[in-house]
């Protein structure tokens, strides 16, 4: 793969994984399965207050050809074909759904040691049209993304930003929501050893003067346990663990506490992931 500039979609991750990534306040079960010939199964159930939802995905990968087949709890089939590398650094998906006749996308990405860029076309008579792309290089990334809705001929979206990478630390800067929030974003690296992380984000609303900031911490309280804490400037406080007691098996227990809810100020989550 290109060693140039991220994606779009990926300046200021970093700090968004750490932040957001993995934190999950209702009851959650997946177990996943792999066989020699490309094959993997994996079974999805989310319990979401007194509702139950779930799915099943089958992905069987051949060559440069991955298949991705989705059948949710509301019958719903959603497919994705994806073909890595048909020319040097050009992924294509296309993607669609059953019964949705409206639902199908064609996504391409190109990777250069210079730009990346990515476009997603919807495949209607009326396609919604979206185009992001970034030039730069491994650490510096400057980039913008716009979504055009050729049936109402209007700009739906339309972002802009910039990012630095670096192995311990990376900072990022975007103009979002049409040019009206102003989002930054800091991750540090202080521990290789135990992966002791801090990151940080704050939001300028440009129309309404308001700001927002969330920071958090990451690190490993042994080789097999992830501890992650995060606080926002609104009072919320969230607390994440989770324990790999197998290989690939993971058991997360998230909670949070909003002191602006007076009703249910708590709220709790736990997320098991089986891998046999």
């Amino acid at each position: 793969m290109s060693k140039g500039p991220v994606p779009f979609a990926n300046i200021g991750k970093r700090a968004k994984d750490l932040l957001y990534k993995d934190y999950n306040f209702d009851q959650k079960f997946s177990l996943s399965t792999s066989s020699g010939s490309g094959l993997n199964l994996t079974a999805t159930g989310v319990k979401i207050n007194e509702d139950f939802i779930g799915d099943i995905r089958t992905q069987h990968k051949s060559s440069r050809t991955t298949i991705d087949v989705t059948v949710d709890s509301d019958s719903k089939v959603s497919t994705t074909v994806t073909v890595d590398e048909a020319l040097t650094g050009l992924k294509t998906s296309f993607a669609f759904k059953v019964p949705d006749h409206k639902s199908g996308k064609l996504d391409l990405q190109y990777a250069h040691n210079r730009f990346s860029l990515n476009s997603t076309i919807g495949l209607t008579s009326a396609p919604l049209v979206e185009l992001a792309a970034t030039v730069g290089t491994s650490e510096l990334s400057i980039g913008a993304e716009v979504g055009f809705d050729s049936t109402s001929a209007a700009v739906t979206k339309y972002n802009s930003g910039i990012g630095y990478n670096k192995s311990d630390f990376s900072a990022s800067l975007l103009l979002a929501d049409k040019g009206e929030t102003l989002k930054a974003s800091y991750v540090h690296l202080f521990n290789p050893t135990n992966g002791a992380t801090v990151a940080a984000e704050v939001t300028h609303k440009l129309k309404t003067r308001e700001n927002y900031f969330t920071v958090g911490s990451s690190h490993a309280l042994d080789p097999s346990t992830l501890l992650k804490t995060r606080f926002s400037n609104s009072g919320k406080v969230g607390l994440l663990c989770q324990h790999e007691w197998r290989p690939k098996s993971l058991v997360t227990l998230s909670a949070e506490y909003d002191p602006k809810v007076v009703s249910a100020p708590s709220r709790i989550g736990m997320a098991i992931s089986l891998k046999p």
